[in-house]
């Protein structure tokens, strides 16, 4: 039996809901695309700015530590004949040959002094032997290749000078890496030590390291007190304690390091007081040293340490303290297990900032501490600025951001990076 009733259609609305419901999602992906859009906009400046300042130059300074072009560019003909010489047993007389004809090309002079200065970071006098070579092949008539090298200089007949060529022939070095840490490549492939006049730089990075921890120990002690009375206190002599903490600041660095100078000299203010009272009966060495040093850096670097503890003091209730006196626990007692380590986070804050700027300090080192007292930023600007040796530069720099990374992995651990940013 079949029914007679029309099927029932569909109403107006019931077929614009759906459209209605696109319209809809699409107005909101648009929405969302939008500010997305707006998002990007607004925090494009900042990332193009660490983009810039920051990971460029970081990259910039690993691809320098391990970039080797020198030898490559000068002396491609010698690298290809010795692709297949194994370093020990008899060259091939095409070496000879390929060195030769590599010399009289039209390499630049300056490509060839470049190759030179490099190779002559692993055996001293490689520069000066090269450069007597291409002055002489250059200007002497044709003969065999091997005979003219060994009578322009014997050392052409020594095998090591020949393994020094070879082992530049990577486009890519750990030579200045090793280097940093007082390594030199082996004539087999490995890893031998320095010998001992040469090794310098683990010395001077743990005498880097120990001036650190010890001005950001002096720091801490020093700086605790005075951020607790400036928080205590309050009013308007803490403001003038603030504002003695943040002096400093409104100064050049080049003009407090100077001025140093002129306190701590054997005429200085501070020698000269100390006489008129008796203490001493005669100047005290209180500059171009260790001393001077600590108290020219300490003086620098203490507002880097009170202000991260300010903020964080400021942050505790003092119910916490009159609690803990109230429940029978003595002062000590209170600041040891309640006060201090709710101020851990501006502690580990404020000695991660004052070690990190200490350990790459320069001017302060250069112009107060003595010759023994030289930071490892010393030797980054040496290579840097005056043998522009920017492979050994780069290396060291890499190796103090590698401890720096280090310190604050430990920190972070031991005291938390959420804690330390504040985020808890």
């Amino acid at each position: 039996m079949t029914s007679d009733l029309p099927m029932r259609q569909p109403s107006g609305a019931a077929v614009a809901r759906p459209a209605r419901i696109s319209a809809l999602a699409a107005g909101f992906r648009a929405d969302k695309r939008r500010q997305t859009i707006i998002s990007i906009a607004l925090i494009g400046p900042l990332v193009a700015f660490i983009v810039f300042a920051f990971v460029l130059p970081l990259a910039t300074m690993l691809f320098y530590a391990i970039n080797n072009p020198e030898v490559r560019n000068a002396l491609p003909k010698t690298l290809v004949a010795l692709e297949t010489w194994d370093g020990h047993s008899a060259l091939p007389s095409s070496a000879y040959d390929s060195l030769v004809a590599d010399i009289k090309s039209d390499v630049a002079p300056n490509v060839l002094a470049e190759a030179g200065r490099r190779m002559n970071y692993e055996i001293t006098g490689f520069r000066s032997l090269l450069a007597k070579t291409v002055r002489t092949v250059r200007n002497a008539p044709v003969q065999p290749a091997e005979q003219q090298l060994v009578s322009i200089d014997a050392q052409w007949s020594d095998p090591s000078y020949w393994r020094v060529i070879k082992r530049n022939a990577s486009p890519l070095t750990a030579f200045y890496l090793l280097s940093a840490v007082d390594l030199r490549p082996g004539e087999d492939g490995g890893v031998t030590v320095a010998p001992a006049d040469e090794r310098l730089f683990i010395s001077t990075l743990l005498r880097t390291l120990t001036i650190s921890a010890c001005v950001t120990l002096i720091c801490v002690l020093l700086a605790y007190p005075i951020a607790n009375a400036i928080v205590s206190i309050g009013g308007r002599f803490s403001a003038i304690m603030l504002a003695c903490v943040l002096l400093p600041f409104w100064t050049s660095l080049l003009v407090r390091t100077s001025a140093w100078i002129v306190i701590l000299q054997k005429e200085g203010i501070v020698n000269r007081a100390l006489q008129a009272v008796g203490l001493t009966d005669a100047p005290l060495e209180l500059i171009f040293n260790r001393t001077g040093l600590y108290i020219a850096m300490v003086h620098i670097l203490l507002p880097f340490m009170v202000l991260p503890l300010i903020s964080v003091m400021k942050g505790i209730s003092p119910s916490y303290v009159k609690a803990s006196l109230s429940l029978g626990a003595g002062p000590v007692t209170t600041f040891l297990r309640v006060y201090l380590p709710l101020t851990l986070p501006g502690v580990g804050a404020g000695c991660l900032l004052t070690f990190i700027i200490s350990a790459g300090y320069y001017v302060t080192p250069t112009l107060v501490g003595g010759a023994s007292d030289q930071m490892l930023s010393y030797f980054i600007a040496f290579y840097a600025n005056t043998t522009i040796n920017w492979g050994m530069s780069a290396a060291l720099g890499v190796l103090l951001l590698s401890c720096i990374l280090a310190l604050y992995a430990i920190v972070g651990r031991i005291v938390g990076i959420d804690r330390i940013m504040g985020m808890e």
